[in-house]
């Protein structure tokens, strides 16, 4: 029984272990199997596009599928194309051809490389005369800052640079500007540098007569500023035998001591009709203290007030009340101009070039602040004047000294009003929208 057992148990044990060594054998042949897939397949199966278990399950398409992909990547990449050349272009406005107006835009500019050197130029009758002009941050484009001249040709100079032995001359590419058929200038009233009153406008006078649309378009090329917040407004006036006017006035009196600047660009400015503006505008001036006169016909006194305080009062003798042509007009005149002698005509009234001292004009229509010794019995009590404000010829020369231009003299109590009649400063008669309905953009 015991042997039985043994020789049993040695027959069974060597067939256990056969059974055994055989499934490993086929475990470890799937095992590779399946690794010579992943391996063709390209590494990893995440790299086929599957996974481990679909390449082993997924049979022979599956396995194609894999074998493909790994091909696939061993080919190399296609060529990526070159991409085209940045083309050279060098752009210069005008091009050229018909003439063009002073204002128009002007530059050159590369495509690629930059610009060194560029200089728009003209022959002058004193030599070449160069447009300023400033060249953009990446070298690339030139762009003039200022208009051209009427009837003049220009040409361009200056390097192109596309590499450190590329250098290539800017073409001058030649053009001409409008020969016009007729030219307008401006005045102004007010000096580069001067000082005036608190009631001064800005008047600029023009050479003709303008039609709307030109003063619209120079109203458009108008600038005021001011060193102190002010409202103001340009109005065009009617014209005169002197051509158009256009004036300046803030909607209250000037602040004192302001600085003012009024620019134009109106250089090469196109009117229309083949008419040119020829120069640009650029004045600054101060507004000074405060001094406003108030003159009540009723009072015979004239008071002046400087910076808020009275500093001076005067007797005086206004025009004769009775008659019309002789009222001292009622309204806000400015100082106008000052002259120790003037002579004063009135052949109505029975007298030519008669001398008169220590005169303020305040008005075209003969109105005066003068001294006037003939009328001395009646200053404080009477006014017996033609129009003007006569006072003694101390008083007279005192007020002279401390009047500047553009000082208001605000006349009260006398039966006729200041109108456009009475000549070109009449601005502070007119009502502030009044005013403003009077400019050309309205």
């Amino acid at each position: 029984m015991s042997r039985s057992w043994e020789h049993s148990r040695g027959r069974h044990t060597p067939r256990r272990r056969r059974r055994s060594v055989h499934r490993r054998t086929w475990a470890v042949l799937a095992t590779s199997l399946v690794a010579l897939v992943v391996l063709l397949a390209g590494g990893t199966a995440a790299m086929a596009g599957g996974r481990i278990g679909d390449t082993v399950g997924g049979g022979v398409d599956s396995l194609a599928r894999n074998l493909a992909g790994a091909v696939d990547r061993l080919r190399p990449a296609p060529a990526v194309p070159p991409a085209p050349p940045v083309p050279e272009v060098l752009t210069s406005v005008p091009a050229g051809g018909a003439p063009v107006a002073p204002r128009s835009p002007v530059r050159t500019e590369v495509s690629t490389g930059t610009l060194d050197g560029v200089a728009l130029t003209a022959d002058g009758d004193d030599g070449p005369v160069t447009v300023a002009g400033t060249l953009s941050p990446d070298g690339r484009s030139w762009t003039a800052t200022e208009p051209l001249d009427l009837a003049t040709t220009y040409h361009w100079s200056g390097s192109w640079v596309l590499g450190p032995q590329d250098r290539r001359p800017v073409p001058p590419a030649p053009f001409t500007t409008v020969d016009p058929d007729d030219t307008v200038d401006a005045t102004m009233n007010i000096r580069d540098g001067g000082e005036v009153g608190i009631g001064a406008p800005v008047v600029l006078t023009f050479g003709e007569k303008l039609p709307d649309a030109a003063k619209a378009t120079v109203e458009r090329a108008l600038s005021v500023t001011a060193s102190r917040k002010v409202e103001g407004a340009w109005a065009w006036l009617p014209d005169t035998a002197e051509g158009s006017q256009v004036h300046y006035r803030p909607k209250a009196y000037w602040p004192a001591h302001t600085q003012v600047h009024v620019r134009g660009a109106l250089r090469g400015l196109d009117l229309g009709d083949g008419t040119f503006m020829t120069e640009d505008l650029d004045r600054a001036f101060t507004v000074g203290r405060s001094q406003i006169v108030k003159a009540d016909t009723r009072s015979h006194a004239i008071v002046v007030v400087r910076d808020g305080t009275e500093v001076a009062r005067y007797d005086a003798s206004y025009g004769l009340e009775s008659d019309p042509r002789r009222v001292t007009r009622s309204g806000i005149h400015v100082v106008m101009a000052r002259s120790e002698k003037v002579l004063m005509s009135n052949p109505d009234y029975g007298y030519v070039d008669e001398p008169q001292f220590w005169a303020v004009r305040i008005s075209n229509n003969g109105e005066f602040i003068h001294a006037n010794p003939a009328s001395s019995w009646a200053q404080g009590n009477r006014n017996v004047s033609h129009g003007c404000i006569n006072l003694s010829t101390r008083d007279a020369k005192e007020f002279f000294a401390g009047a500047v231009f553009g000082d208001p003299v605000e006349v009260t109590g006398s039966s006729q009003p200041l109108t456009a009649r009475d000549g070109d400063l009449y601005d502070w008669t007119i009502p502030w929208d009044e005013w403003r309905s009077l400019s050309a953009l309205s």
